[in-house]
């Protein structure tokens, strides 16, 4: 069957790459489409469609959108998204629309997302079955929550099948995040979180090419897409300089994100030294993680999922601007060796003693659901066979 699968990315990488992973596990049996509509980046689309709209991200203060092509206005950007968008499903008739976050959020894009609903349901487009796909925990509102909640409620009652939830529901749930949880009249099915797999192969000559003995120590610190958490980079670096003076044998790797800013990965490559090296980004980040003794981190669902799929010690320092990340650490927390780190804790004396002591503890097994993919493609399967609402 033919499965169109929308991922609207506008800040990090995290929405892209849990969604490159549930769509690549659809491709085995499925041709599928992935739509997307944020800002270029390197990814592995093999065995995938791809429709690109004209790109969309926030601005330079995280308020509003704006076109990823500066010479275009932003209003020419969402005409042609939403022509090409709604053209696609006239050309294609795909059997299944998957909507990643929306409508639980990306309200912003109502303008393309919402025609096509619509058209589905009044037979204007080909039959198609309608599925949500959203993470384990919601940015809660703080203004205007409860139209907010009316109208996530509403768009899923009217012109959904069912949700996918990644997420393993003995950890959490979206009802801590989502008030009007028992108002929802569709199937919501809980698929386990999404982790990549590290690879079985590329990971084996990762410490080699870095000449580190089995006695070295080998710290891996990033900040997902790199939009934000540099602060946090410049505190490790400092904290890894003194750390040294007494475990001589470690290194740092920093990943700073493919987003960061330029100014920002300049003045971080200054640091770079025998036993400090930095890249932008990584197509193998979990096997880099497979081979480190500590990860140090912002708490996005992407890298925690890393964490657990690994088991590598973490310590974690959540995104501060709301409580999406801190709720996710503190749950994960109790069941891996990940500790969090506070504003405090980014004092170099304070981190180089938290650093030391987590490089203390072994790596773990968890029983933590984390075949997200696989469960999501079986359960669209099994909802695909069903005849249509």
């Amino acid at each position: 069957m033919r499965i169109s699968y929308y991922c609207q990315h506008v800040l990090g990488v995290g929405h892209l790459r849990r969604s490159l992973e549930i769509c690549k596990s659809l491709a085995k049996d499925h041709e599928t489409t992935l739509i997307l509509g944020g800002p270029p980046t390197s990814i592995n689309t093999t065995d995938l469609n791809v429709l690109q709209l004209p790109g969309l991200q926030m601005d330079n203060e995280f308020n509003n959108l704006a076109p990823c092509n500066a010479t275009m206005s932003l209003e020419t950007t969402k005409e042609m998204r939403q022509h090409a968008l709604y053209n696609h499903f006239v050309s294609s008739s795909p059997h299944c629309f998957i909507t990643e976050l929306y409508p639980f959020g990306r309200k912003a894009f109502r303008f393309e997302i919402d025609p096509v609903l619509k058209s589905i349901k009044n037979n204007t487009l080909p039959d198609c079955k309608c599925i949500a796909s959203v993470r384990d925990i919601l940015v809660e509102k703080q203004q205007g929550k409860d139209k907010f909640e009316q109208r996530v409620v509403a768009t899923l009652n009217s012109y959904y099948s069912a949700v996918l939830v990644h997420a393993d529901p003995q950890l959490i749930t979206l009802n801590e995040t989502f008030t009007p949880f028992k108002k929802i009249n569709i199937p919501v099915h809980y698929t386990g979180f999404v982790s990549e797999r590290p690879s079985s192969t590329g990971n084996r000559k990762i410490r080699e090419r870095l000449k580190l003995s089995r006695q070295h120590k080998l710290i891996v610190a990033s900040i997902g897409g790199g939009s934000v958490g540099e602060q946090l980079l410049y505190a490790v670096l400092e904290a890894f300089k003194k750390l040294v003076t007494y475990e001589p044998l470690a290194h740092l790797q920093i990943f700073t994100g493919p987003y960061c800013a330029t100014k920002d990965y300049e003045a971080i490559c200054n640091h770079k030294q025998d036993n400090i090296t930095i890249d932008r980004f990584t197509e193998s980040f979990p096997d880099w993680l497979t081979v480190a003794d500590l990860s140090i981190s912002m708490a996005g669902y992407n890298t925690c999922m890393n964490i657990l799929q690994t088991g590598v010690p973490a310590l974690v320092h959540p995104f501060m601007q709301n409580r999406e990340q801190t709720l996710r650490a503190k749950k994960l927390g109790e069941k891996v060796p990940m500790s969090l780190l506070t504003a405090d804790d980014l004092n170099v004396d304070k981190l180089s003693v938290r650093i030391a002591q987590q490089l203390k503890k072994r790596c773990t097994n968890t029983t933590i659901a984390l075949d997200g993919a696989g469960e999501s493609s079986k359960i669209i399967d099994s909802l695909l066979t069903t005849e249509k609402k």
